[in-house]
């Protein structure tokens, strides 16, 4: 396989870039979703990030691994719902959260290929 670490994935470095994508764009929010949108966007797709991370380190187990991966899926979720909301409310341009969609479309589709076929990566 040659990967050494999580950060090595390729679903990984994609999750890492939109979370940081959304943390920059998420500055622009209005400071009455400080305590909302703005924290529940950041938190979501920075665990995809940390659910990922942890699934890495649980490959021994192919429950455990698996268990982390559908976090991590389950976050990149939530983080879709809450790109829907920030185009609703005008936070963010039609044409932002479309890219980031599919961005985020891909990130589950990778996700859901390893959850599907989890053996090449457990040790």
């Amino acid at each position: 396989m040659g990967i050494r670490g999580h950060q090595e994935l390729a679903v990984y470095q994609l999750a890492f870039e939109m979370a940081m994508r959304i943390y920059e764009l998420s500055k622009g929010f209005p400071i009455e979703e400080r305590y909302s949108l703005t924290d529940q966007i950041r938190r979501s797709s920075r665990s995809v990030c940390a659910n990922l991370a942890e699934a890495w380190r649980k490959r021994r187990y192919r429950a455990a691994f698996i268990a982390k991966l559908s976090d991590s899926e389950a976050e990149a979720a939530e983080t879709q719902t809450w790109l829907q909301f920030a185009v609703k409310c005008g936070y963010i341009s039609d044409e932002q959260g479309s890219e980031l969609e599919r961005h985020y479309d891909h990130i589950l589709g990778k996700l859901v290929k390893i959850i599907h076929n989890p053996s090449p990566w457990l040790i």
